[in-house]
């Protein structure tokens, strides 16, 4: 693991020559970064990974000899590392689930690659691009099978290992960042058909990519996975995510409120404002629950939930690519429990109607 004073090394992978250049060039110019190694040839990239040891590896889709797909696979397999997806795929009509099967594979986030492989629109996004993999070289890795299977997580109770709660709930939040997209499909798509109440759903992701996230999530479960709309009540057995840069929030009666305030600590959408949202409207029938992510966000509105008798659970340590949110979240005591995905899904899956 790199030191705090020392550059994130950094590997990057693209069939482009002119990408690789326009990479190089732009993020030389940062000094929290170093390029160990670029390549436009994954198997060469997978050969070099052991040799140049690179904090976070950044790849595309499109490559020849293997696709970043497979790339991500093998890396995953043998030698686990932060993978950060640049791709411009989502601006391409029918590649957006591309994307989300990179993440699923093992990769931990995606950033856009801009249209015009030129240095100008390259620029615009450099520093964001810097920030992202500068906050991925910490994040934990997992070692990943080939063959799909659900992850284990190791329980960890704040106070019970009773997942048998009774279902008094007319809403259940979520909220993930970092890591979220992998974990939201691991339960969504492992949900009974006809889950009793509806679910509301807060994931920060770079720009462009919600609606493919939605529309992967929505073919991975039995339940409708959706964007909330204005004035809209929620209904049972939908999943709800907020449009891309919008607040979600309630009305009085329950009803959506898509909101345009302002970001809450750099976030729109903000799972605080969701969170606070969902105490003030719901109070003692609202179940929430906060994922693996960076920062704190979620954290106070979580404990805003618990003070108006809502349920509340964080994810626990031993199953987040980053234990950042969940970790707020227990200090201050906000989580009633910290549970792996595996038994957050076996707690859903116990209500009944």
């Amino acid at each position: 693991m790199n030191g705090k004073n020392n550059p994130v090394k950094v590997l990057l992978v693209d069939d482009s020559l002119v990408v690789l250049h326009i990479l190089k060039k732009l993020l030389a110019q940062y000094p929290e970064v170093e390029i160990v190694g670029t390549f436009t040839n994954g198997l060469e990239a997978l050969a070099a990974i052991p040799v140049l040891n690179p904090d976070v590896i950044c790849t595309d889709y499109h490559m020849p000899a293997i696709d970043g797909h497979e790339l991500i696979m093998e890396i995953m397999e043998r030698h686990p590392k932060p993978i950060l997806v640049i791709s411009s795929s989502v601006q391409s009509k029918g590649d957006e689930e591309t994307i989300f099967t990179l993440l699923d594979a093992g990769a931990v986030d995606v950033f856009p690659k801009p249209v015009l492989q030129v240095e100008d629109e390259f620029r615009k996004s450099a520093a964001a691009l810097v920030k992202k993999i500068t906050l991925l070289a910490g994040v934990h890795t997992f070692k990943r099978r080939r063959k799909p299977g659900a992850q284990s997580g190791v329980t960890e109770s704040v106070e019970s290992t009773n997942l048998n709660i009774k279902n008094t709930f007319k809403i259940v939040g979520i909220g993930a960042s970092t890591g979220g997209p992998q974990v939201l499909a691991e339960i969504f798509q492992r949900l009974k058909p006809g889950f009793p109440d509806p679910i509301v759903c807060v994931q920060h992701i770079s720009e462009g990519f919600i609606q493919g996230l939605v529309e992967w999530l929505d073919k991975a479960s039995p339940l409708t996975v959706k964007f909330a709309e204005n004035g809209d009540t929620p209904k049972l057995g939908h999943i709800y995510f907020p449009p891309e840069d919008t607040h979600l929030k309630f009305d009085s009666g329950g009803r959506f409120v898509i909101s345009k305030d302002p970001p809450k600590n750099g976030h729109r959408p903000s799972v605080d404002v969701t969170f606070s949202s969902i105490a003030q409207n719901f109070e003692k029938n609202s179940l929430a629950i906060l994922l693996t992510g960076m920062g704190a966000d979620g954290a106070d509105g979580l404990l805003q939930i618990k003070k108006s008798g809502g349920y509340t659970i964080a994810q626990n340590e031993s199953s987040c690519v980053v234990y950042g949110m969940p970790k707020v979240a227990a200090e201050t005591g906000a989580a009633k429990l910290l549970l792996s995905p595996e038994d957050i899904v076996r707690l859903l899956n116990n209500f009944s109607n």
